[in-house]
């Protein structure tokens, strides 16, 4: 019997793409299923009813949510190319770094990004404080997996691209070889692998896509005011 395996994403959402990194890793054939947001697919929201958020995989007509936990299925699932490690207080750790990636780093620089003046300010220090424990991590590292990509990597890859993006926007430079040498040299090694490059969103569409949005955040917080 044949394994079904369908994704349900957004071609600019980080979190999707996480997800498709680890099917292309394990060598899963899998179909994509792109999602209008703005008018979500009776599938999506029969496969999500508590989020309706995306990623969703469909795994043999069974949903599963939320791109972690959908990562950590993927690898319990697919024994090729683990991802998470062996030993339990390393995976304890791997599951720390990635959530603190969404929580502390994403959340501090998403908030920078769609504000200006002084609250922009602080919330670019704050992201600022929290790369630097990314880069504490990574001493001693090709990867945060080690040697090759894994878990924790995967989880934070928006920085590769998303990232990029947020600073052509915004004309400020986060991360540079000089503050962060150790996450500057992760960002090459990790975006030059093949399987990751290869399926970045367009640069240019991602841009563009940034730029609507920090313009309608700036647009509604000013009219709040």
């Amino acid at each position: 019997m044949g394994e079904e395996v369908k994704l349900l994403q957004k071609w600019s959402s980080p979190f999707s793409l996480r997800v498709v990194w680890a099917l292309k890793l394990k060598g899963i054939e899998y179909e994509t299923i792109e999602e209008d947001l703005s008018n979500k697919s009776p599938l999506l929201l029969q496969s999500n009813p508590v989020y309706k958020k995306i990623p969703v995989l469909i795994h043999n007509g069974k949903p599963l949510c939320e791109s972690l936990v959908i990562i950590e299925y993927i690898d319990e699932t697919w024994k090729q190319y683990p991802l998470l490690p062996q030993d339990p207080h390393d995976r304890a750790k791997a599951r720390f770094w990635a959530t603190f990636g969404d929580d502390k780093v994403l959340a501090r620089m998403w908030s920078s990004f769609t504000s200006q003046g002084p609250e922009q300010e602080e919330a670019l220090a704050a992201a600022t404080e929290n790369l630097k424990f990314l880069e504490e991590e990574l001493q001693g590292k090709k990867f945060f997996g080690g040697d090759k990509i894994g878990f924790v990597d995967l989880a934070l890859g928006w920085l590769t691209n998303m990232l990029g993006a947020m600073e052509e926007v915004n004309g400020i430079k986060i991360v540079d070889e000089q503050r962060f040498p150790r996450l500057s040299g992760w960002l090459q090694d990790f975006s030059g692998v093949p399987i990751i490059k290869e399926n970045f969103p367009p640069h240019d569409k991602l841009v563009t896509r940034f730029r609507i949005f920090r313009e309608k955040f700036i647009s509604a917080a000013a009219a709040s005011k």
